[in-house]
């Protein structure tokens, strides 16, 4: 019987025919015994396989080998991409990678952004996120009436007919999404920003307003229909909410914290948890804690202890000071952008840990503030091996000490790392 359209079988022949790169000569499967092959070694940074001798090679995991015209045999860790989008859709590199070799691309992005900056420390196996397990997410809406993400490394949109990577609630409504968003006749494409409420999914669209009974009557139609949490939509003059029969929120440690439409949340509640447990491992049982770049509270609200923390977006900040507040915890919050105004070696001393999340940018101006400091033990978490080595050197090289480093695999199939990791004064 042919194979059915999409499935696995035509999978395979799509994953094959996207290895090959530019002009190279039609691909045949390498023989492991001809000396013309070369063992892929590991994942380099964005994704493709790479040999001891330096030759790359697109989708191609540890273990597969590689012939000199390019053709790619399948070791133990290649896996048939599960999903028909691969890799066109630029939500997932590395569908190809079983979790082993996924872990250990992981471990290797963490190491050489480590070694680049001369630092050593133990790393500890990554955790990873499961499929289907993403509760935050950004898709694109074109006038032709696509929704998805974008292809890699391009504009185009690809129409998501199925998705490994979000979470089932999220992914259900993409089609409904599709024939609300279609009644509004835009002329540009919009951005569709999906998060998990503690009510339901929370849905913000950007790039459009809605006018008239007619929009009103869609959009309560849709969310009712669906168990939406909130409706809103950004023009450009700030989120406007068209549907939230309660206020929505998100639960984080045990209190539920307002959640302002498009606010950032960790992506998975399993990479949430395992952050957070290395923080709470990394400072043990301090009486007060900095929390800095806190956002809704994350950690401020899962450590035994008295917290200041610290965040330049005033939404997010509002929501913890609320949150916090309701629920009598001991968190006292202070609007402030720690890029123009880093707390102060001074301040600093008057805590006995401190949590550090900044963006992918790091935290350069904080990082040489707490290493003129005497804080005695730094939980660092960070979205980007690089700028958190480099903030680490200064750090180590003011007399603290790299004690571990926990990667996390939030972002499932995706070349995004992220990591805890523990820093106290030798």
């Amino acid at each position: 019987m042919a194979a059915r359209r999409g499935g696995a079988p035509a999978r395979r022949r799509l994953h094959r025919r996207r290895s090959r790169r530019g002009a190279r000569p039609r691909a045949r499967r390498g023989d492991p015994g001809d000396t013309r092959v070369s063992l892929i070694v590991k994942v380099a940074g964005r994704g493709d396989g790479v040999t001891a001798n330096g030759r790359y090679a697109a989708f191609a995991a540890p273990g597969d080998t590689l012939a000199d015209d390019g053709s790619v045999l399948p070791g133990p860790h290649h896996q048939v991409p599960p999903c028909r989008h691969f890799p066109t859709c630029g939500g997932c590199q590395l569908q190809h990678l079983d979790d082993p070799s996924w872990a250990g691309f992981i471990t290797e992005r963490v190491g050489s952004a480590l070694a680049a900056q001369g630092l050593v420390a133990p790393i500890r196996a990554p955790l990873l996120s499961p499929p289907r397990t993403r509760r935050r997410a950004t898709l694109h809406f074109e006038p032709s009436g696509r929704l998805g993400f974008s292809a890699e490394k391009s504009h185009q949109l690809v129409d998501l007919q199925e998705c490994h990577v979000l979470a089932p609630e999220l992914f259900a409504l993409v089609k409904p999404l599709k024939r609300l968003l279609a009644s509004f006749r835009a002329k540009r494409r919009l951005d569709v920003h999906l998060a998990l409420a503690d009510q339901g999914p929370d849905v913000l669209v950007t790039g459009v307003a809605p006018e008239g009974l007619q929009h009103h009557d869609s959009i309560t139609a849709f969310a009712q229909a669906h168990g939406v949490a909130r409706v809103a939509f950004d023009d450009g003059l700030g989120a406007e909410t068209r549907w939230e029969p309660e206020p929505a929120t998100v639960t984080l440690g045990d209190v539920a914290v307002p959640l302002p439409p498009g606010a950032f949340l960790q992506a998975t509640h399993e990479g949430e948890a395992a952050l957070v447990a290395a923080a709470r491992e990394a400072i043990g049982a301090p009486r007060t804690v900095a929390d800095l770049f806190a956002g809704l509270g994350t950690f401020a609200l899962a450590l035994p202890a008295r917290v200041y923390a610290a965040e330049g977006g005033r939404d997010a900040l509002l929501a913890l000071k609320a949150g916090a507040g309701r629920a009598g915890r001991p968190v006292f919050t202070e609007h402030r952008d720690l890029y123009r105004r880093p707390l102060t070696a001074t301040e600093l001393d008057r805590f006995d840990a401190v949590v550090l999340d900044p963006p992918r940018a790091g935290a350069r101006e904080q990082a040489a503030q707490l290493a003129a400091s005497k804080v005695p033990v730094v939980a660092y978490i960070s979205c980007n091996p690089s700028s958190f080595a480099r903030d680490a050197k200064e750090m180590v090289e003011a007399g603290y000490r790299l004690d571990w480093v926990q990667p996390v695999g939030q972002f499932r199939w995706s070349t995004h790392v992220e990591l805890a990791a523990r820093l106290s004064r030798a």
